[in-house]
């Protein structure tokens, strides 16, 4: 199960410097949808690690950061709409 979970953590790691890097190079826009639901994915995958690791400080800026992208989904879909 741990090496399940430090897998997971990697994914989520990598898909957030993914998305920011690519952001910061002007690849994808901060507003895009695949900037978003990466942040997204990979903020979920970070919160399920930094739990089972108990690494609380960890799971509250995960925890924001998650709540972030799902408030910029739900505006770009209002948005589009």
């Amino acid at each position: 199960m741990e090496l399940l979970i430090n897998i997971l953590g990697w994914i989520g790691s990598v898909l957030v410097i993914g998305a920011y890097g690519l952001n910061s190079y002007q690849k994808i826009n901060s507003s895009s949808v695949a900037f978003q639901l990466t942040n997204l994915i990979g903020g979920i995958l970070l919160i399920i690690n930094s739990v089972y690791k108990e690494a609380f400080p960890f799971t509250f800026i995960n925890s924001v950061w998650v709540v972030i992208a799902i408030g910029s989904l739900l505006r770009n879909k209002k948005a589009s709409a």
